[in-house]
């Protein structure tokens, strides 16, 4: 056995004199599956017309993503590890250009909404595979920091690019465009990684989880899908409550399986530690406005105010630009000074200012006057959020442990975008069809009853969204107790958590 480790520790000290080029495929890789996740807000009122998609269905071009994404995002690294992460890298860039392909190619909502799910489980492959085989490539400490920040640089700006990309794509070419240019990329990611990027192979003794997965996507997935019924059938209705009720129960097993398990997919005690457990709470919650707001601001801007895509896409820059700078000229700045509560408090005040802002608009709001504040702010406090938030969960765990709680952070941010949209979405055409018979009052007036009966559902889904911002903040003040970061010693052993 010593043979072999001094053969793979001599083969990671010698540097691949390609590994930047590498680390170009592995950021591409990267870049496209964050960009998904906003490139298709801007096309779907499009996508929406062209294929008839009903106002509640809709939300289901976004959730179908970012479910399979976050409930299978814990068993993708396993499977990394399993099958080895080059390969797995590979494979999760012909599932992801082959799903892009189909999801343009739709002639109905049901195929659409089944590629998205198809991209989303892909890119629960291909992320996991990315993170490895960029901490694989780069063992230098002084390398490995600047391939990081090129990286975390990439991941950060892609819902700009997406925003951009999209609009352009939309308005010159076509909505289907959104999911077809994901095909060329994955095609030279794929030469890319099978010239340049290198890996051991897998190891055959890693277990999946798979009845863990099982339980706690079909969890997840039964109770957006009772949201989304909540629309056109009640909240009362018995299908509605029986699903709510079944997806409580298969993650309510999905826990204790858990303490079952061989192999746990979530180890328990990851999320028993106080402040981890309060990170996971937050982020989650923290998402559910953000990744609403998307949604109905691209309808608002797009269907009420008539902008274009492309000038949709471009009114959402300053809203990356101030999560940027919130969380790099901001948080960065004053993580190792104050504990971490006191950013993310005030991060989700900051935000829910922003929302409430929005709750005020109407028909022939203007950008400048009325949009843009909501934005900056909301920006602003995602970026005091977001940082800290990554920081402290990640913060005190045991080496083994490090994959799988990075992995949980992100899920918890993609199912809280998951359940959000749909929640929302279904508050917010419930509240226009009430608004909308209440205030129909004779055909002439029909076109712009209509309109401010759709703002209207915004606006109270935007109140919802703006309670849960606040609550966000309530939870990390209340169990985010940790002070302010020490560094630790040169020589120091990572605690392990639990």
């Amino acid at each position: 056995m010593s043979v072999t480790r001094t053969g793979e520790s001599s083969a990671d000290t010698e540097p691949d004199p390609r590994r930047w080029w590498g680390l170009v495929i592995i950021a591409l890789a990267q870049l496209m599956v964050v960009l998904d996740a906003t490139i298709v807000n801007i096309a779907l009122p499009s996508a929406q017309e062209d294929l008839g998609i009903s106002d509640g269905n809709r939300q289901w071009v976004i959730t179908a993503y970012t479910l399979a994404f976050g409930g299978l995002l814990l068993l993708g690294g396993r499977i990394a590890d399993l099958v080895g992460r080059k390969r797995t890298f590979v494979i999760g860039l012909i599932g992801f250009a082959v799903a892009s392909a189909l999801g343009g190619a739709a002639t109905g909502s049901g195929m659409l909404f089944g590629a998205r799910a198809l991209q989303g489980a892909f890119a629960a492959v291909l992320a996991p595979s990315a993170l490895s085989l960029l901490t694989t490539t780069f063992t230098d400490p002084k390398e490995r920091g600047k391939a990081f920040g090129i990286y975390g640089a990439l991941a950060g700006s892609g819902a700009a690019i997406g925003f951009i990309v999209g609009g352009l794509l939309t308005e010159y070419l076509d909505w289907r465009w959104c999911l077809y240019v994901n095909v060329p990329i994955a095609v030279v990611a794929v030469f890319g990684a099978l010239a340049l990027l290198h890996d051991r192979p897998g190891h055959a003794d890693v277990r999946l989880d798979v009845p863990g997965a099982v339980l706690g996507c079909g969890g997840l997935v039964a109770i957006v899908y009772g949201f989304s019924e909540a629309e056109p059938r009640g909240w009362t209705d018995p299908l509605v409550l029986g699903l709510l009720a079944g997806g409580i129960v298969l993650l309510t097993v999905f826990v204790w399986w858990q303490t079952k398990a061989r192999v746990p997919l979530l180890p328990l005690h990851i999320i028993k530690e106080r402040n981890r457990a309060g990170c996971f709470l937050t982020m989650g919650l923290a998402v559910i406005g953000m990744f609403g707001l998307f949604l109905f601001m691209t309808y608002y801007l797009q269907v009420i105010l008539g902008y274009s895509p492309l000038r949709t896409g471009l009114a959402f820059l300053p809203l990356t630009l101030a999560i940027i700078i919130g969380s790099t000229q901001i948080s960065a700045r004053l993580m190792s000074r104050v504990p971490p509560r006191m950013l993310m408090v005030p991060g989700m005040l900051l935000a829910a200012g922003g929302m409430v802002i929005l709750t005020q608009m109407t028909v022939d709001s203007s950008y400048a006057g009325e949009i843009l504040p909501a934005l900056l702010l909301m920006g602003l406090g995602m970026g005091l959020t977001f940082m800290p938030v990554f920081s402290t969960a990640t913060a005190g765990v045991a080496p083994q442990d490090a994959g799988v709680t990075s992995a949980t952070v992100n899920t918890s941010q993609q199912v809280g975008g998951s359940i959000g949209t749909a929640l929302l979405n279904t508050i917010a055409t419930t509240s226009s069809a009430a608004y909308l018979s209440a205030h129909l009052t004779g055909p002439a007036r029909r076109s712009q009853a209509a309109a401010e009966a759709t703002v209207h559902g915004y606006t109270v889904a935007i109140w919802w969204a703006a309670g849960i911002m606040l609550l966000a903040g309530l939870v990390a003040g209340l169990m985010v107790t940790t002070g302010p970061p020490r560094p630790a010693p040169a020589a120091a052993v990572p605690e392990s958590v639990g």
